[in-house]
């Protein structure tokens, strides 16, 4: 039995949604999947899954048994547990509808937050006034335009299992005595190290083109090998490369974030420009694979903490490259300044061994000095100069002791020749290890004042608007 349900919120959506469906994909079980007679195929003791049954947890179970709908551990955390991983993720999966667990919940005097789930199948309690649990109800995509999906609620499982990425999954669990339910053979996937698609994969990028970054991103955290891709499935991921075009640019980097910074990120990112993605997720038509791959190979045999957009700034060639990348995959204003700061200055200091250089650096900005320091301490790392980075991470940053009311009350003009003094002066304060004074430094003012009258001084070290 089917349960349609659609929010009130949603009738307007949903008409606009129905007079463009031809533009939709029908959403069927796929004849040709591969489905197992009999789902359990093993059960875990409770030990193995006690680190998740936490009191909340169990109170949760205990009201669904109570109105007698059934509940499930769903999809990721099933896969980390099998796989001997404490989950981080608690996803749930139930028979009962939004409608039906509103009801009980209320029942039951339990705070229901973050309703925008709800029209997808999404319920929210939060148990005990302490841990908010997200409870989706079985269902099936109606019909799908490869970004969004009409569905229908259902109480098979199957169904629901059908309608998930990957088959290791697609796989749920019970949190009553630890059985394993797996439909698609994700089980044995996973113990081979597989990842592959539930029934076609063209089909299941179709539905979503964002499951293309999907797939790299959970190769990368499941295989044992860097490039043991099946053919189908590559040649799938080509043919409908270009439907991320169609996907936001938040979407797509919350998934590179997570490849660039698992294993395997050079093969995979490589693999993924080779399947012609480049254009469509931001990236130069020729991206600089080769000083992606040095990047790589350094961060691998690194502690340090590489910043996702830090090893992504190795692809691009300009900064006006890092403009158009931030144009697509929208950036966080740290990540977008961090990538414009790094393809600005890696070059210039690709062969500077003088911490001093970079101390200094970290003044020549108009926003917080902190900041840049971060950025810097990002560039240290990039160029594997990681003894300059230990010195610069532990370095507590000095007060320029000079302030323009010091040089105004010493007779210096304001506007572009106090720029210069200030300038000047803070040269002398970095050659001089940070330790001067303002009265040490005033002491140069003289001499400063007459190399600027006298155009004179070395160029102002140019700070950086980002």
């Amino acid at each position: 039995m089917l349960i349609v349900y659609h929010s009130k919120r949603n009738i307007g959506s949903l008409l606009r949604l129905t007079r463009q469906l031809s533009k939709f994909i029908p959403r069927k079980m796929d004849p040709n999947v591969k489905v197992r007679e009999n789902p359990v195929v093993a059960k875990l003791t409770e030990e193995e899954y006690k680190p998740i049954l936490t009191e909340d947890l169990v109170d949760l179970l205990d009201l669904f048994k109570k109105y007698q709908y059934e509940i499930r551990l769903a999809g990721g955390p099933v896969r980390d547990l099998l796989m001997k991983k404490i989950p981080t993720d608690i996803d749930l999966a139930t028979t009962a509808t939004p409608v039906q667990m509103k009801e009980m919940f209320t029942m039951e005097d339990v705070r229901m937050v973050n309703t925008n789930g709800e029209k997808h199948g999404t319920i929210t309690p939060r148990i005990n006034n302490a841990t908010n649990f997200e409870v989706t109800t079985l269902r099936i995509d109606v019909a799908t335009d490869g970004r969004h999906a009409e569905v229908e609620f259902t109480k098979d499982w199957q169904l629901d299992a059908n309608r998930r990425d990957l088959t290791i999954n697609s796989m749920f669990m019970s949190l009553e005595d630890g059985s394993i339910y797996d439909y698609f053979y994700g089980y044995e996937d996973l113990q081979k190290r597989r990842v592959a698609f539930v029934g076609s994969a063209e089909t299941r990028i179709k539905e979503d083109y964002l499951r293309i970054l999907r797939y790299f991103r959970f190769y990368g955290r499941i295989a044992d090998e860097a490039e043991n891709h099946e053919e189908k499935t590559l040649n799938a991921i080509k043919e409908n490369i270009q439907g991320l075009e169609r996907i936001s640019g938040e979407r797509i980097w919350q998934e590179l974030k997570k490849i660039l910074t698992g294993r395997f990120k050079y093969d995979l990112m490589k693999t993924l420009i080779d399947c012609g993605a480049s254009k469509f997720i931001g990236l130069p038509e020729t991206p600089n694979i080769l000083e992606f791959q040095r990047i790589c190979k350094a961060a691998e045999s690194s502690t340090a903490p590489w910043n996702a957009a830090t090893l992504l700034s190795a692809l691009i060639w300009t900064p006006e490259d890092a403009i158009k990348l931030h144009e697509r995959l929208k950036f966080s204003a740290f990540e977008r300044d961090l990538i414009f700061y790094i393809t600005q200055n890696r070059e210039n200091t690709r062969n500077i061994n003088d911490i001093r250089h970079f101390q200094k650096m970290c003044f020549q900005t108009v926003g917080r000095i902190s900041e840049m320091r971060s950025f810097i301490e990002q560039l240290l790392i990039y160029h594997n100069k990681m003894k300059l980075y230990k010195i610069l991470s532990t370095w507590e940053i000095p007060r320029f002791p000079i302030s323009g009311l010091h040089l105004k009350e010493h007779g210096c003009s304001q506007g572009k020749v106090m720029g210069h003094v200030m300038n000047a002066l803070k040269e002398i304060w970095a050659q001089e290890g940070f330790k001067s004074t303002s009265e040490d430094l005033l002491k140069h003012l003289p001499t400063v004042l007459e190399k600027v009258k006298g155009n004179k001084s070395p160029p102002a070290a140019k700070k950086q608007r980002l």
